[in-house]
């Protein structure tokens, strides 16, 4: 039996789907409710639809244009065509010069051959010439090759140049190739290599390979935790627990860098070696704090906390340095241990299937894909609780959107989607202060961050979710569990 929801669709719908797990105690206080069918053209009026679609629309028509390139065309190889070509893997930087490999002609025996090449940012030449070959148009966009000897044509075919003419930093030109009866193309990718950028793994950003290893420095793997490793968090009000968190943190890592964004509308002085406090205009907002927090970050890797966790001697970051060292994750998610004892890993999958012009329907799932392999604790997932260690450049590459203010999380990992390869490790736990107050023993400071923690009803942050992946994600639902 073949199953119809791996095929692509273009009419999508967000109906729930029951799904059989464990229910997850304090799942939807700590995280808000899964979705079971959200529409989110309903965050805009009934008359206000049509237009904010032909936005979308001719907004993405713009994106695709901007992104795509030749090379992402579908090709088909016809079946028994005399012509060898390469299907891929022919690369040129811009306004360069490349031979293309693997040209050739198998025909029958004939008093004469032919060979015909076109293309269209770029011209096509010969880097040495073959007795007995005529050519036609080099130097030109299409280059004509005719010999009465099969050998010299398909030795003339090795010799054949492409010469990009039109800039453009990352795209591709499909160049047309033909014999009598017989048509073939292929892509020549025109771009130029991403640029590496390497960290050392001696000092903090700075690529000293030779630093000596300090205090933070471990038997696993022996990574040079403070070197490789920036703590980031972003705090709004509660220094008494954010001082509990760098206190915990010193005591297990004394030299690790931690870079603390504040929005905070009167902020607390926050001094002490190794400790960076950025101020924020008040009520700036989470991924605000989020995108200052990392922007800051000059180490290989950075690891985001919120202000209240609490390290433990089972928070161990050379585990999870190691999972991204050897693997080919960019961040990896540990676990989350509440007052209660109970602990949480919040791995989500994440998929988008097609809808055509009334836009993609988002699932979310809980679970994993797969395990992860050489590391009996972790899986591959696609979304995880809010403590992971990620690689800094992919975190920046993606980042936070500012205008998600006060509540989000998961929305980091859907715009992540096809950019993270993201996992989960269990026996890495942070543990998370406890929430607990009776009413009439909080402080003012504490009434005042649950006034924007948790808003009333009439708040719109829902809304501006919804709006955000109507337009900005071009979905027009999302289901979940």
């Amino acid at each position: 039996m073949w199953d119809k929801q791996l095929l692509p669709r273009n009419g999508c719908s967000c109906e729930a789907e029951a799904e059989a797990g464990l229910a997850l105690p304090l799942r939807r206080r700590l995280f808000g409710p899964g979705p079971a069918g959200l529409d989110f053209a309903s965050a805009f009026a009934p008359g206000e639809r049509p237009r904010q679609l032909r936005l979308r629309e001719r907004e993405y028509h713009n994106y695709r244009n901007r992104v795509q390139t030749p090379a992402d065309r579908l090709l088909i190889v016809p079946a028994n065509s005399p012509l060898e070509y390469p299907a891929q893997g022919v690369e040129v930087r811009p306004l360069q010069t490349v031979l293309v490999p693997g040209l050739s002609l198998q025909a029958p025996a004939r008093s004469r051959y032919q060979v015909n090449l076109t293309a269209s940012l770029g011209t096509l030449a010969v880097a040495a010439e073959v007795e007995g070959v005529a050519l036609r148009g080099e130097g030109q966009p299409h280059l004509s090759l005719a010999a009465a000897h099969l050998d010299h044509l398909n030795r003339q075919l090795q010799f054949v140049t492409y010469t990009n003419t039109q800039f453009h930093p990352d795209t591709a030109d499909i160049v047309q190739f033909s014999t009598d009866g017989h048509s073939a193309a292929f892509a020549i990718r025109i771009r130029h290599p991403p640029t590496p950028r390497l960290y050392g793994p001696g000092t903090a950003g700075d690529g000293d390979a030779d630093s000596d290893r300090d205090s933070d420095s471990s038997g696993d793997g022996g990574y040079n935790i403070s070197a490789l490793v920036t703590v980031a968090t972003k705090t709004f009000l509660r220094y008494d627990k954010l001082r509990g968190l760098i206190a915990s943190i010193r005591r297990f890592y004394p030299s690790v860098t931690i870079v603390v964004a504040d929005d905070s509308q009167r902020p607390e002085p926050l001094s002490g070696p190794h400790l960076e406090h950025y101020l924020m205009p008040f009520g700036k907002g989470w991924f605000a704090g989020r995108n200052l927090a990392v922007s800051q970050v000059t180490t290989k890797y950075v690891l985001w906390v919120d202000d209240d966790f609490i390290f433990t001697p089972r928070t161990r970051l050379e585990k999870l340095v190691d999972v991204l060292e050897r693997t080919s994750l960019d961040l990896v998610g540990g676990a989350v241990r509440e007052i209660t004892g109970y602990t949480t890993t919040y791995r989500q999958r994440l998929s988008v299937r097609g809808g055509g012009a009334g836009g993609d329907c988002l699932r979310t799932r809980p679970g994993f894909h797969h395990r992860l392999a050489g590391f009996p604790a972790c899986v591959v997932t696609d979304g995880v609780v809010n403590f992971f260690l990620a690689r800094t450049d992919k975190v920046r590459q993606v980042g936070f959107d500012p205008r998600l203010r006060r509540v989000a999380h998961l929305e980091f990992f859907i715009d992540g989607l096809g950019v993270l390869h993201v996992g989960s490790c269990e026996d890495v736990v942070v543990d998370h202060a406890s929430k607990l107050a009776l009413p009439w023993r909080r402080s003012e400071g504490e009434r005042q961050y649950n006034r924007y923690r948790y808003p009333a009803a009439r708040d719109d942050s829902l809304r501006l979710k919804q709006r955000l992946f109507f337009f900005k994600n071009r979905f027009k639902c999302m289901a979940g569990d």
